[in-house]
């Protein structure tokens, strides 16, 4: 109990930090008395600067955050996997495909972006739980077919930059950047449809820690099973939709949060799901502020940076898991 308070405390505090860190450093550098002093009263122009441009990315990176790490802890709950993963499996890249479809189809429903993302998300969701199945889920199988429908999904999307049209490279942009040139609509968007799938997760936790169990000892203690797989890929889903609709294509959040807040608060989807949420916003924010400040004025984008790390990380789980099934 001990461990989980100070690990809860702990991230709350270093999420704080970086916030102020992140809003006081980059190309306009002010003080952080001066920049709450400048909020309150609207008199200090590199204040306003801040607020208009960089405050929207800090507030869209947290929540991207939040939502890719949610989304993973609900991804690997259904899908009893510890690899599952929105970017990893494909969810992220289908939402981005479908969205860039949409809008190259019918550019007029631009605004409806998280809607198109939710359900490209959606599709690629059911085909990786489709594929994979077989007498039960293995998670090596979730995340070869999850490479797979990751690959066919991006392709996709790519091919769609030789079309030439405006709003389909401004989706492009939005389903594959980072965070720059976020505005405070983006901020709206995100905040109506993230907060309502980080609270639908939050109501769902007790039913993720039943599906822990097998099928049939879950159906023992009342749960029903598959509706609880499905309204919990739903919100999953979500989730991935509307991060990646407004945050872009980040992969590895949703697989390397929830493994190390495992390792740090427990199993317990009470406390691993607000912990996870606070670990992702936190990780997404320190990549952005580093992509954005290390090589400054050239920025790095937070998706390069989550590669970097991820992909060793992918490697290591890979690793531990045949050594758990016994290949």
């Amino acid at each position: 109990m001990n461990k989980t308070i100070w690990s809860l405390a702990a991230v709350i505090l270093l999420l704080v930090v970086m916030v102020i860190v992140s809003a006081t450093t980059g190309s306009i550098k002010v003080g952080g008395f001066e920049l709450i002093q400048g909020l309150v009263t609207g008199a200090n122009k590199k204040v306003e600067v801040i607020r208009d441009l960089r405050l929207p990315r800090i507030i869209v990176a947290l929540f991207v955050g939040a939502a890719l790490a949610v989304s993973g802890v609900l991804l690997q709950a259904v899908m009893r996997s510890s690899l599952a993963d929105a970017g990893v499996i494909g969810i992220s890249s289908g939402a981005g495909f479908v969205s860039i479809l949409m809008v190259s189809l019918f550019p007029g429903l631009f605004f409806w972006l998280p809607f198109f993302a939710f359900l490209g998300g959606a599709l690629a969701c059911f085909l990786v739980y489709s594929f994979s199945w077989k007498s039960g889920l293995s998670p090596i199988r979730i995340i070869l077919v999850g490479i797979a429908i990751n690959a066919m999904f991006t392709g996709l999307g790519q091919s769609f930059n030789y079309r030439g049209s405006y709003a389909v490279a401004s989706v492009n942009q939005a389903t594959t950047s980072t965070f720059p040139l976020k505005t405070w609509s983006d901020v709206e968007a995100m905040l109506i449809y993230g907060t309502a799938g980080l609270v639908l997760s939050l109501l769902l936790c007790s039913w993720c820690n039943v599906l822990a169990l097998q099928d049939k000892s879950a159906r023992n203690v009342g749960l029903p099973v598959a509706r609880a797989r499905l309204l919990i890929s739903a919100v999953a889903v979500l989730l991935a939709g509307v991060a990646t609709a407004i945050g872009g294509l980040i992969a590895f959040v949703g697989l390397l949060v929830p493994h190390i807040a495992r390792l740090l608060v427990g199993s317990d989807h009470k406390v691993l799901i607000p912990f996870s949420a606070l670990a992702g916003a936190l990780l997404i924010l320190t990549a952005d502020t580093l992509g954005r400040t290390v090589l400054a004025p050239a920025e790095i984008p937070a998706s390069i940076i989550m590669m970097v790390i991820g992909g060793p990380f992918l490697i290591f789980l890979l690793r531990k898991s045949d050594r758990v099934h016994g290949h």
